[in-house]
């Protein structure tokens, strides 16, 4: 059977949701762009992989008001190193679709365009399109880079089948209470020797570690986007992490069993009672929606140290390299596809797939609040399991309250380089405070190399 573990289940994500989800000439690439000029011509787009119904109706919304667009499609999947060799051999597309922690990497080294003419042009505001940190993700030295799409937040997905079992109860599960949540874990918690059956709570320490970092009142970059690693509000993130998995087995134990959840299938940890909570990304309710007469679900946020609801949430992003043939008609393309009419579209090709399933829905998490409300309106109704219901609404509850990572030259590195410093922490090779410094290291030289010259 082929298993994967949630931890890696952001990037089976993105292909399910999204479209599925150094330059020559002046110092600005677009200052020589008339955004304004009507849109034509041929344009060539790169990184939609996989369009399911929520891309596909968006493709089709924004070929029938741009119809004097030729659009030519490379659907094959967002490459780094490829987009960088495309880039230099001068074979650009107009639009590329990437993960927005790519973006300020490309815009620092000036192989993007900035946007803002084009939003003008458009007369998009990006903080009224967008929530603010979903503008943030994408916006370098004050001018926004990429036409963003999708956020989709964290919470805490509760198996009300164990902590009814246990006596447990949901608000044992507030992180801003660490001794208390950890009293809720010990009840749930089984194992065979060393080995466990069953998690209190799955952290994904390493795919949701940027949340219990942040989260805990830590950050990951300055107001520059230099990395702040090392900064010593970091560890009470990683120190949370480790009391977590120490009292279940360690984190070799725990990643360990949490690789073997059949985390998409029949067997799911859900549905085996192999978990009592997990953090889990608003698009899992749509994998368990199928598993409903299995399984009781409730949710509550993730809350932070000061015990407010927190979420960070990435997401994919519209980008136009700088040297792009036809810019204009890329702009024109990019915000009809994140308009509020195109999601709706896509909101109602959506439901209809979910109709004809038997299944629920549980919305669509665009990055746009005003489509956001507008389909959760329209399309999102009581499914009949009252904990089902409340799930979908908790994580509307908490949309709002994200936080961006931190826009930084060097953002995908600085992920990279926390997730090797949380797992050298948990396996207890270094300190927190020695780890925290060695991926600060890593991380500066990331970032260096990438703002050089």
């Amino acid at each position: 059977m082929r298993r994967r573990s949630l931890a890696g289940a952001a990037a089976i994500a993105a292909s399910v949701v999204i479209l599925t989800s150094c330059s020559g000439g002046s110092e600005d690439p677009a200052a020589d762009v008339d955004f304004a000029a009507e849109p034509s011509g041929t344009l060539a787009a790169w990184g939609f992989e996989n369009a399911d119904d929520v891309g596909q109706s968006r493709l089709d919304f924004a070929a029938e008001k741009l119809g004097d667009i030729e659009v030519t499609l490379d659907a094959t999947a967002f490459d780094a190193q490829k987009f960088t060799t495309r880039i230099a051999s001068g074979d650009v597309p107009d639009v590329v679709q990437m993960d927005r922690r790519y973006v300020t990497t490309y815009a620092a080294q000036g192989l993007l365009m900035p946007l803002d003419a084009c939003f003008e042009a458009k007369s998009v505001d990006p903080t009224e399109r967008w929530y603010q940190n979903v503008v943030d993700d994408v916006t370098y030295e004050d001018a926004v880079y990429a036409v963003s799409q999708f956020s989709q937040p964290p919470a805490i997905l509760l198996n009300m089948n164990v902590l009814n079992e246990t006596g447990v109860t949901p608000e044992e599960f507030d992180t801003s209470d660490m001794d208390r949540m950890l009293a809720a874990i010990g009840k749930i918690y089984r194992a065979q020797g060393s080995n466990p059956t069953r998690l209190g709570l799955d952290p994904v320490a390493t795919g949701q570690g940027g949340l219990w970092v942040l989260g805990m009142g830590g950050q990951l970059t300055d107001a520059d986007g230099k990395p702040t690693l090392d900064d010593p509000a970091n560890a009470a993130g990683i120190d949370a992490l480790k009391q977590i998995t120490d009292a279940q087995g360690g984190y070799a134990a725990v990643k360990s069993f949490t690789d073997s959840f059949d985390t998409f299938g029949d067997a799911n940890q859900f549905v085996t009672n192999q978990v009592g909570a997990q953090i889990a990304n608003q698009w899992y309710p749509n994998v368990l929606g199928a598993y409903r007469d299995q399984i009781s679900l409730q949710a509550v946020p993730f809350r932070d140290a000061e015990g407010q609801p927190f979420s960070v949430a990435s997401g994919t992003a519209f980008v136009i390299p700088a040297g792009a043939q036809n810019p204009g008609a890329a702009c024109a393309w990019m915000n009809e596809l994140t308009s509020t009419d195109a999601w709706l579209a896509a909101g109602a090709a959506r439901a209809a797939t979910i109709e004809s399933k038997g299944g629920v829905n549980t919305g669509l998490f665009t990055g746009s609040p005003q489509a956001d409300e507008q389909i959760r309106s329209t399309y999102v109704k009581p499914s009949g399991d009252a904990g089902f219901d409340q799930v979908i609404s908790t994580y509307y509850d908490v949309v709002g309250s994200g936080q961006t990572f931190g826009s930084s030259p060097a953002g995908q590195d600085i992920q990279n380089e926390l997730n090797n410093a949380i797992t050298a922490a948990l396996l207890g090779d270094k300190t927190t405070e020695q780890a925290l410094a060695d991926a600060q290291q890593a991380a500066q030289r990331a970032y260096d190399n990438a703002t050089a010259g």
